[in-house]
């Protein structure tokens, strides 16, 4: 092993030190002390040599240019894509438009061709309880004539036979295209757990790809999924297709989200890596928008594909106008390459990079260090960060979808269920700044977090959610909250109380969004370099496990597990908060061996 000059000088000054030691004396016992007070104060001198140099690469960084025109650009690179992503994620909620299906009886045109469709559904169709045609039965074809059928009536009922009509049909949409109605129907849930299903895998693909073959592919592969998946579901064929384009794109949406919050944050120092990460998050709202106001005025739900996912195809100018993260190619021992980014963004920042520390970017061992997820278990200070950190996508998952549910029950708006709620998400998010900067980003995060499980909780105390509960099937698409699978729809008794717990909701997903946009930036900072979004990846996990166990719960009509289950994860999240280290003013970590050691 080759030490550094004065870690050589050092070692000979210890063994000088304990041979006068055991010269004087012959107790074993104060040679071994001797040795390991040599470790160990060698250990912390090749702490200090890594930390100085990572030093040396944020001084680098500065003379780059800290946020300058080539950050600048950067930054404003990633919102296209991220508001793409927000469109192709919300899209399932305008294109199961809710239709009046009624099952197809041209049957009778054959002995009455002059019939009107109010005079061929009456002759045809039976009637329920309360007057209104059946959706899903019809009556028995028979060869009987014309006058005979208005004469007699027909009595037999089976089910559609030759699919169904919509008269009352305004725009065309999944629903009356792929027939997605009666037995059918549940197909409409299906849609959601594929999407999260791919953003399951995709978390874990996109996650390993972005580590091992860099920022720069993992991002041009989720774009090219962007392409694909999401301008390519205008023109499938059939239902299954559908499901298998919005698997794709899933993948896409959470491969980009991981790879741009990683190169950000790796071409940023200081409050500009936080500050990026928040922006970026702002610009999936205007996804949201562009999406809510395409849809209100396209008739067709191919047509919302087509035109929304049209400016996909710019981003393929992306191939050469994005950099690879130089802290990612020092890490994989390409310096050279390294250099050259550097200096290309501080020639486009109008700066010079002094030579000496150029010079001074080396890797600190002839080695390329090599990382793996498996590392989050052997190293002390990922084991116990991914821990909590786990801990708390989880419960902020699991808040947040519950929220979500409450919300759906009391409103079938759908500016209320999906647009007004992510307005709201600016405000909370651009708040994180001013956060960030007086408070550091534990506090930060334990503030937001107790504020929003704080009001989570009271909403569930007050409603529990333990109404009657009703299929899917019969709620609008428009009720449907932004989860994965049927939630339970609840009643409010007494109309006072719901002005109330409206506040309550809005004002805890106001919360728990800051919570979140807090933890996105605080997680990418915790991480190393070497296995940022692999982390990131392990996280979006947990996240979607949350998710899904607070489906579980409330469509299973339980009254006090889920608000348990809410107290638990809240009071757990909050108290291992403290547990994570400090970020701000510091620099990131690139490498395993840059971690700070963990006090046994």
């Amino acid at each position: 092993i080759e030490l550094h000059p004065f870690l050589e000088q050092m070692a000979e000054e210890d063994d000088s030190k304990t041979s006068q030691v055991s010269s004087r004396t012959s107790s074993h016992e104060s040679s071994r002390d001797s040795s390991s007070w040599s470790l160990e104060t060698l250990l912390q001198r090749l702490k200090s040599l890594d930390a100085d140099q990572d030093d040396k690469f944020v001084h680098v960084l500065k003379a780059v240019g800290e946020f300058g025109t080539f950050q600048r650009r950067l930054v404003a690179l990633t919102f296209i894509p991220i508001s793409l992503s927000a469109f192709f994620s919300f899209a399932d909620y305008f294109v199961f438009t809710a239709q009046k299906p009624y099952c197809n009886s041209s049957w009778i045109l054959a002995v009455g061709p002059d019939l009107s469709e109010a005079e061929q559904l009456n002759l045809t169709l039976p009637r329920g309880p309360n007057g209104s045609f059946l959706t899903c039965l019809m009556y028995l074809p028979v060869t009987w004539s014309l006058d005979s059928i208005i004469r007699f009536g027909l009595n037999d009922t089976v089910s559609c036979q030759d699919g169904w009509i919509y008269p009352d049909a305004q725009e065309r949409s999944l629903v009356n295209e792929f027939d997605l109605v009666c037995d059918e129907d549940w197909n409409r849930d299906i849609v959601q757990t594929v999407f999260w299903s791919g953003v399951l895998i995709g978390s874990i693909v996109f996650g390993f790809l972005s580590d091992r073959l860099g920022r720069y592919p993992s991002t041009l592969l989720s774009l090219l999924g962007l392409i694909v998946f999401g301008f390519g579901t205008a023109f499938v064929k059939s239902f299954h297709q559908y499901l298998f384009f919005r698997f794709g794109v899933s993948q896409a949406v959470i491969g980009y989200l991981i790879s741009s919050v990683s190169l950000a944050s790796e071409w940023l120092v200081g409050e500009h890596r936080a500050h990026a990460i928040i922006l970026e998050n702002c610009f999936f709202t205007a996804g949201i928008l562009f999406l809510t106001g395409l849809a209100s005025s396209l008739p067709h739900w191919r047509l919302l594909f087509l035109v929304g996912g049209a400016p996909v195809f710019p981003l393929i100018s992306y191939i050469w106008l994005l950099p690879e993260s130089p802290r990612w190619l020092m890490m994989k021992g390409k310096v050279e390459e390294a250099k050259k980014v550097l200096c290309h963004a501080a020639c486009v920042n109008k700066k010079t990079i002094p030579l000496n520390l150029l010079d001074k970017l080396h890797l600190s061992s002839k080695k390329v260090t090599e990382a793996s997820v498996l590392d989050f278990y052997s190293n002390s200070y990922l084991r116990k960060v991914a821990s909590v950190m786990l801990c708390l996508w989880f419960s902020i998952g699991y808040n947040y979808c519950m929220l979500n549910s409450q919300r759906r029950d009391f409103s079938a708006n759908i500016h209320f269920t999906l647009l007004i709620p992510d307005i709201m998400k600016v405000p909370a998010r651009l708040g994180c700044i001013f956060l960030l900067e007086q408070i550091g980003r534990r506090r930060s995060l334990f503030f937001t977090l107790l504020l929003g499980f704080l009001l989570c909780l009271i909403s569930l105390l007050i409603y529990p959610g333990n109404g009657p509960s009703a299929p899917s099937f019969l709620l609008s698409p428009q009720t449907q909250a932004s989860c994965l699978l049927p939630c339970s729809r609840v009643t409010v008794s007494g109309t006072d109380l719901k002005p109330i717990l409206i506040l309550l909701v809005m004002f805890s997903e106001f919360s728990l969004t800051a919570s979140f946009t807090v933890l996105v930036a605080y997680s990418a900072e915790l991480l190393p370099t070497i296995l940022r979004t692999t982390g990131l990846g392990l996280m979006t996990l947990t996240l979607a496990a949350g998710v899904i166990v607070a489906l579980m719960l409330v469509s299973e009509d339980q009254s006090f597990l889920p608000s348990f289950l809410c107290c638990f994860s809240a009071s757990l999240a909050l108290l291992i908060c403290f547990l994570l280290p400090e970020m701000q003013n510091k620099p990131a970590f690139d490498s395993l061996e840059h971690l700070p050691a963990e006090k046994k």
